[in-house]
């Protein structure tokens, strides 16, 4: 019994440390993210489309089929494919959206 409670104890304490932060590509940007009918949206106020191949990440990591994204002005990380159109989005966590990253106004200057 002391064993297993040991275990418990050990595998319990264990946790934190599994606790993996999401890798973002180095050349991401910042923005509010309001979902529209597929392929628009509305990203920090001005209409644009997501790529044919679009991916939505939920807080979880998981994909997130474009008609199921519910909310407006969500604080998201996002690329910009070769064209233009937005091609990944991550719905960010409130320990993630705390952490400076430029958004596409400052990316222009």
């Amino acid at each position: 019994m002391r064993r297993f409670l040991a275990f418990w104890l050990l595998a319990l304490a264990a946790l934190p440390a599994l606790a993996i932060d999401r890798p973002f590509p180095a050349h991401i940007l910042r923005g509010k993210f309001t979902p529209g009918y597929f392929p628009d949206i509305t990203l920090d106020g001005k209409a644009r489309q997501l790529s044919p191949s679009a991916r939505i990440f939920n807080q979880d990591n998981r994909i997130e089929m474009p008609a199921a994204v519910r909310g407006k002005d969500l604080v998201v990380n996002y690329t910009i494919d070769s064209m233009g159109y937005i091609d990944r989005i991550w719905i960010l966590t409130a320990d993630e959206a705390a952490q400076k990253v430029p958004t596409a106004a400052e990316a222009a200057k």
